[in-house]
Formats: structure tokens, sequence, C-alpha cells
């Protein structure tokens, strides 16, 4: 059985106070929760606040992006090795918003998540089509060749550390969301395609989320299907509340 993973992407949004008086608010609100595990990601700048609030909670602290490098002369960069030193034990890498708007390529998603699994930690590998590419009949083609190359660095005992998110690059911040059972076909190609390369028994642990416009009133219909395993929560995740009520879809 997979465990469920609630994750949140706070992307370019709270201050250290803010953070600070978010988590303040959540922790208490999930310290019974056992049938998820949860994880947040917020702004390099608020991650030694987040990790300290977090501190004996069931909450674990993602960063966001990181460079492959363990140092050397990239300015602006962050190495695997400075987030694993202060703390963070998960690394979102491949986000559609990385693609979209800073140019990651899918060589450069693979080689930050070979250097996030060389430093001890678990990556979230992204994937997921623009609209045009869905339009085209391209968003199957487009997905597994984002997952094959972001995945090619990494043996089979190396996706026991990766969690893949498939996030519709039209339904992030739109308001749009891929139906349950747009999610779900999608998710099923991500999970064939692991077990093409893979193997079976390694596909069938390969955990799962769904990203693009999460919210209290949808998570329940998303979870319900068979090969979703969670979810990779935006806007929704930067209110205690709206994030407690999607943590809680099952009750």
């Amino acid at each position: 059985m997979r465990q469920p993973v609630i994750a949140g992407n706070w992307k370019m949004f709270k201050t250290g106070d803010e953070t600070r008086q978010f988590f303040k608010a959540l922790v208490p609100a999930v310290v019974d929760v056992d049938y998820c595990d949860i994880v947040i990601a917020p702004p390099f700048t608020a991650l030694t606040v987040a990790l300290e609030a977090a501190a004996g909670s069931r909450i674990a602290i993602a960063a966001q992006d990181v460079h492959w490098e363990k140092e050397g002369p990239f300015t602006g960069a962050v190495s695997p090795r400075m987030l694993s030193g202060v703390g963070c034990t998960w690394v979102i890498v491949g986000h559609s918003e990385r693609r979209q708007l800073f140019g990651e390529t899918d060589e450069s998603v693979g080689r930050k998540a070979a250097a996030v699994l060389a430093e001890g930690m678990e990556a979230i590998v992204c994937v997921g089509e623009t609209l045009a590419e869905r339009e085209a009949g391209r968003a199957e083609t487009i997905v597994k060749k984002q997952l094959i190359d972001g995945l090619a660095r990494l043996t089979a005992s190396d996706l026991s550390h990766i969690i893949a998110a498939y996030e519709p690059v039209w339904a992030i911040g739109t308001g749009r969301t891929a139906t349950p059972e747009i999610a779900a076909e999608m998710h099923g190609v991500i999970r064939r395609t692991v077990s093409e390369t893979y193997g079976a028994e390694v596909a069938e642990s390969l955990r799962i989320l769904y990203g693009g416009s999460v919210k209290p009133d949808n998570i329940a219909a998303l979870m319900d299907k068979l090969d979703i395993d969670g979810a990779l929560v935006g806007g929704a995740s930067l209110k205690p509340d709206a994030f407690r009520a999607i943590i809680n879809y099952g009750k």
C-alpha cells in the first residue's frame, strides 16, 4: 500500500514571520495525522524558520529548487549540500514554472534529481504538458519524455526515494483542474512508463501526486482514483485552514 503524500509548494510567498505564523496554526491541527505524509516547500529565505517551526511534528520540509553542483561560481544558486545542511529532506525539481519561466530542461531536471538523491534527500520530480501540447494530442508523449529524461540517471533502487508529480501546466494557478479521470489517465501513463523502464514492482511502489488547482472541494474526488497517491498543492497550501482541509481529505 502506497502512503499518500500531501505536499504544499508555496512558490514566492511568505516571509519568515508569515511562515512562523502558518506553522503555529497548522502543526497542532495535524498532530494526529498518520494516514499521509505532509511536505511543505517554503521559499529559500524561510527554510530555516520552517524547519524550526516544524521540528518534532510530522511535517517534512522541502526546497523548491536546487542546483546539481556541490559548489561553485553559480551566483544565486543553492546546492544539495546546502539544503541538506540546514535540514531539508525533500526537494522539488522540474516544476512547470521552472521549465516555462526559467528555461529548465529535461536534462537539467535529471541532473538535479540525481544530485538530490546523492546528498541523501528525496526528490519530487514534476512532469506535465501545456494546453497547446494537450490540444495537439501530444500530452502523453511529452509527459513520457519528461519522465524518462528526468529519471535517466537513476537506478531502480533510487526510485524508492522519488515521488513523481503530474501537473498539467494549463491547470496551475488558472482555477482549471484536470478532471479526476484526466488526472488518473495520465498517472496511469506515468506508472506504465516506469514499469517499462524499471519493472512492475518499482512502478507499483512509486507514489504519484497530482498538482494543478487542488482545493478542499476537489481533493476527495482526485484521491478516489487508483493511481493518484496525493497532491502537490499550490495556492491552497498558503492558508492553514485550506491546507488542513486538504490533508483531511478522507475524513
